[in-house]
């Protein structure tokens, strides 16, 4: 890792480590909104890590963007952090400056006509608690795609929870004017990037669901010994790391493809590929967590409900594994057998 990265590393999850306690995540759930927890996230720019340094962010790219998002997905951070990043990257390929507090998402629903919203956007995370919502609109033309900033406080939200219980909101956009609009060149989908961010969530909650189970392992005793020592169990163990690892590299490998293909090019096969890698190994590693935890990790009481219920959540967000799959299988067909294996290999 770079300076940069290292010190990113360091404060992400010393911060998140320090600050995000179990009380802290039953409050969120029964839904308080962490206002200390966000406030130190900003007073450390974290949210900004994808703003340029001219406009008051740390100018990193999505390979330091990932490090603060695996660290929010392994310490099941209740705050969009991962979007208010995201939402501050958009906006600054507009030229457009990024406001204080928590900015969220509007995937769909919704239409930018004038400078003026209208439309009912559902699945909005933490809508209630957000100051600013992005919202984007290609052109008919596909040469370009609409950014608008708008405030939220005007909108009409109707409250709902995913089943970590993290707030996906309807918001209802009855002609609101946006604080500020502008435009992207080429087609920007939101979807593509926030199943990239999700993939870094997920490969960070994964992470924390092996830390947890190794860790159980050795703790758990059975016929006098930790149940780590079975070989069942350790044939178990073996399965969930090459999961977790698959998970981490693919969404590696994705950032990295971001980053390359900023200016020209997609990265949209490697996202592609790190959201269907993510959801599989959720699919398969919280299984196996949860058998090696038995009965106990079915509890509320247990921690690991926390990252199970995300990955279990964030499955079907920004487009779910089989989505994903079969958008590649298209494109793979319109290419052409013998054009497949070249077009691997040279990503």
């Amino acid at each position: 890792m770079n300076e940069l990265q290292t010190i990113l590393s360091d404060t992400a999850n010393r911060l998140l480590a320090g600050r995000i306690t179990r009380k802290v995540l039953e409050a969120a759930e029964a839904g308080e909104w962490q206002a200390g927890l966000w406030q130190a996230l900003e007073e450390n720019g974290l949210p900004r890590v994808l703003v340029p340094e001219s406009d008051g962010g740390a100018g990193g790219g999505w390979a330091e963007a990932s490090i603060v998002l695996k660290a929010a997905g392994r310490h099941a951070a209740p705050v969009p952090l991962g979007e208010t990043i995201l939402a501050g990257w958009l906006l600054a390929k507009a030229g457009i400056g990024m406001p204080d507090g928590p900015v969220t998402l509007v995937g769909a629903g919704a239409m930018i006509e004038k400078g003026k919203i209208s439309g009912k956007a559902p699945g909005v995370p933490y809508a209630r608690h957000a100051s600013h919502a992005v919202i984007l609109h290609a052109k008919p033309d596909a040469q370009s795609t609409k950014i608008a900033l708008v405030a939220l406080k005007d909108a009409a939200i109707e409250e709902d929870v995913n089943l970590a219980r993290q707030p996906r909101d309807t918001v209802v956009f009855s002609g609101e004017e946006a604080a500020e609009s502008g435009e992207i060149p080429g087609l920007v989908d939101v979807k593509l990037w926030g199943a990239l961010l999700r993939a870094c969530e997920m490969s960070g909650a994964l992470s924390s669901l092996l830390e947890q189970t190794v860790q159980y392992a050795g703790e758990r005793k059975q016929f006098g010994k930790p149940i780590g020592k079975f070989q069942a169990i350790q044939q178990q163990l073996a399965v969930l790391s090459t999961h977790v690892a698959a998970a981490n590299v693919a969404a590696a490998h994705a950032c990295a493809a971001a980053d390359k293909y900023s200016e020209k090019g997609s990265a949209r096969f490697e996202i592609a590929v790190a959201k269907i890698r993510a959801d599989e190994a959720a699919n398969l590693a919280t299984g196996i967590a949860h058998q090696v935890h038995g009965a106990i990790g079915f509890t509320y009481e247990h921690s690991l409900h926390f990252a199970t219920r995300r990955l279990w959540s964030w499955r079907a967000e920004f487009g779910s594994g089989r989505d994903w799959a079969k958008e590649l299988g298209h494109a793979a067909i319109e290419r052409g057998g013998a054009a497949l294996w070249p077009f691997v290999t040279a990503r």
